[in-house]
């Protein structure tokens, strides 16, 4: 069994960057009264305690918490997310999972995928009760292939392995080869971090020859690669993405990188990556 947990990294900058563009997906998804689908294949628990002894080394004031220190009009949306899971005071962090629940309605449903035994009984809590939401322990890359196409045809796939296993670099480009052979119509959502700049140009070079079009990419580095040595910074990639995610993205991530920049060679990229 994996030992990571997303709880140790709860409201990071990481968090931050995928959220966002998670939200504005789920907003766009919302705009037709057609259902969609959400599928996460690798869920987490997905509600999180910021101030607690698993958050210990309280990556959120460098992420989440500076954030909310700044003036930002256009997240109007992603911090309407956040409130409406603190009542009276902000110690509590929604995941992808608890993004998407908020963006739910009636008619849509969620998929979630997770394979830690603590964290998909964790999960299991925190969907109890909400029919629109099915829990599943197993690997979420072949979850999600077992659930498209939806029968909504619409949806986002969020695929955010946490990169333990050097293979899931690999595997993320594959299995969204195989996911858009199915749906071609879906949204789809890779998040990466970047660790070693050479997985990540790896990885969009096997887009780039994948053959599938509409690819964008939203990248925020914190500070200077330092290739192996710890997270620098993180990157979306979208796959048929909402028609004014590339605009919005790229009047945001200048100013993201400012606030939320650790160090010397904080910086974004913003790119289409295939037409």
């Amino acid at each position: 069994m994996l030992s990571y947990r997303h709880a140790y990294h709860a409201g990071n900058f990481a968090d931050v960057l995928k959220h966002i563009v998670e939200v504005e997906i789920l907003y766009y998804l919302t705009q037709k009264d057609k259902a969609f689908h959400y599928i996460d294949t690798h869920a987490g628990g997905g509600l999180y305690t910021l101030k607690s002894s698993e958050n210990r080394r309280a990556e959120y004031l460098d992420g989440v918490a500076r954030l909310s220190l700044t003036q930002f009009p256009q997240l109007a949306d992603y911090f309407a997310a956040i409130d409406a899971f603190n009542a009276e005071e902000s110690t509590l962090y929604p995941g992808s999972p608890a993004f998407a629940q908020y963006f739910l309605r009636p008619q849509d449903r969620s998929w979630l995928f997770e394979l830690h035994s603590n964290e998909v009984n964790i999960l299991r809590q925190f969907a109890a009760g909400d029919a629109r939401v099915v829990v599943q322990q197993a690997d979420g890359f072949k979850g999600a292939l077992a659930q498209v196409p939806p029968v909504s045809r619409r949806g986002l796939v969020l695929i955010d392995p946490p990169y333990e296993l050097k293979e899931d670099y690999d595997r993320v480009v594959k299995t969204l080869q195989q996911l858009h052979r199915r749906f071609a119509t879906g949204v789809y959502a890779i998040w990466y971090p970047v660790v070693e700049r050479s997985r990540i140009d790896q990885i969009e070079k096997a887009l780039l020859e994948s053959g599938i079009g509409q690819i964008q990419l939203f990248e925020l580095s914190v500070k200077a690669d330092t290739e192996g040595r710890g997270m620098t910074g993180s990157g979306m990639i979208v796959v048929n993405p909402p028609w004014k995610l590339f605009e919005f993205m790229s009047e945001l991530l200048p100013e993201l990188t400012r606030v939320l920049a650790q160090g010397e060679g904080a910086a974004y990229r913003c790119l289409q990556l295939v037409d």
